[in-house]
């Protein structure tokens, strides 16, 4: 048992694409030994619009990557994102009564506490993120067992989600034969590929920039202090292209993609882009530098509410380790200048790292969610196999 290598999979059901990882951890290692990713069918302004068509998407990127590792895969840890997905913090306290040493049944109980939120209807607690506890009005403990004190106070960061769409969202995987490990936020699992544990704390944001949705994670210290959505989407880019130009939308994406920019002034003043039209018509031209002032406008749009999310949590100013982005739509040229000049803060792409035999080609902001997805799975399946050998360990 203690030889047995385990499989880790990821999957990232995006509205674009889907995407499956499936690494295997050999003596403490995550390695890559398979992949898939096929166009997405199925979904509207980031939620599922057809069950079925998401289910054909998750199976045929399943096949693709069984393929190419060569075993079969049972279940996998899976991403959630959206327009339903919110973070919120919240309190639990524990009168203990009188002065005592501090244990973990305390610990369990306080933070049990904090986790009872009256919710609305339709929404549920997607995961819980503990931030630290409060001894005796002393914050900022990170474990306060074996101290002594009257009161023990916990504060955790909630993510919640829609129970329809998560409900909607397992069916669909369960319905392409694959059994969910856990739902995982998707900033929560591209912070997790592209930002190694030490760069956390020092301040960082994780804002993953998809099709049609864009998540967000910030951490401080050892512990997220914020998980949201912002509802600026790589869609809105190729949307206010089309009508800008009198495009239709897949026109406008090619034109995003092979002229776009976040800068305006990185284009030259006489540069004139050939614009796709149909047969029976003449061809049209428009400036490059009209079609980036188009984008610029969106991509500063989209890293003004980034700044109100960071004013909301008070970490406007506390982004020492800078901001991280992922997603396909971060690969907007000179987007990583708009967020600097935003945010006042260093802007990077946020990259899968940690996994071995990781191939250039995939060196890829649109694959840090899986990758990190994988990630997570293997760490679940380490705590699991570390308390079936203690529970056997017990008996023997």
């Amino acid at each position: 048992m203690a030889g047995k290598s385990i499989i880790a999979a990821g999957l990232d059901v995006g509205s674009n694409s889907t995407r499956l990882v499936v690494c295997v951890l050999e003596k403490g290692r995550l390695r890559l030994i398979g992949c898939g990713a096929v166009p997405s069918q199925g979904w509207l302004k980031g939620k599922i619009l057809d069950q079925r068509a998401v289910t054909e998407s998750i199976l045929v990127a399943l096949s693709e990557a069984e393929a190419t590792a060569g075993i079969s895969v049972g279940s996998a840890v899976v991403g959630m994102g959206g327009p339903t997905v919110r973070g919120g913090n919240n309190r639990g306290v524990l009168e203990m009564g009188y002065v005592r040493e501090i244990e973990q049944r305390d610990i369990n109980r306080v933070v049990d506490r904090a986790t009872r939120v009256q919710l609305q209807e339709d929404r549920m607690v997607l995961q819980v993120f503990l931030q630290d506890f409060v001894v005796d009005d002393h914050p900022g403990h990170r474990s306060p067992r074996k101290m002594d004190a009257a009161r023990l106070e916990s504060n955790v960061h909630l993510v919640m989600s829609s129970v329809q769409e998560h409900t909607t969202l397992v069916t669909a995987v369960n319905h392409a034969h694959l059994k969910v490990e856990e739902t995982v936020f998707e900033g929560l699992a591209a912070a997790y590929a592209a930002v190694l544990p030490e760069a956390r704390r020092q301040g960082i944001a994780v804002v993953d920039i998809g099709a049609q949705s864009t998540e967000m994670v910030v951490y401080y210290g050892d512990s997220m202090h914020l998980a949201t959505y912002v509802k600026i989407c790589g869609d809105h880019f190729t949307r206010d292209l089309a009508q800008g130009l009198c495009l239709g939308f897949e026109d406008a994406e090619l034109v995003k993609l092979e002229y776009g920019s976040a800068l305006a002034e990185s284009s030259g003043p006489n540069a004139i882009v050939d614009l796709p039209t149909p047969d029976n018509r003449e061809h049209r031209h428009a400036p490059r530098r009209f079609i980036n002032e188009i984008l610029q406008a969106r991509a500063e749009e989209l890293f003004g509410f980034v700044r109100s999310e960071l004013a909301r949590a008070g970490m406007e100013h506390a982004l020492i380790g800078g901001v991280f982005l992922t997603g396909g739509g971060a690969k907007l040229p000179e987007l990583c200048d708009v967020a600097e000049r935003i945010l006042q803060c260093q802007a990077r792409f946020g990259l899968p790292d940690g996994i071995q035999h990781w191939p250039e080609s995939m060196e890829d902001p649109e694959w840090s969610v899986a990758a990190g997805l994988a990630m997570y799975s293997a760490k679940l399946k380490t705590q699991e196999q570390r308390a079936t050998r203690g529970f056997l360990g017990k008996i023997l």
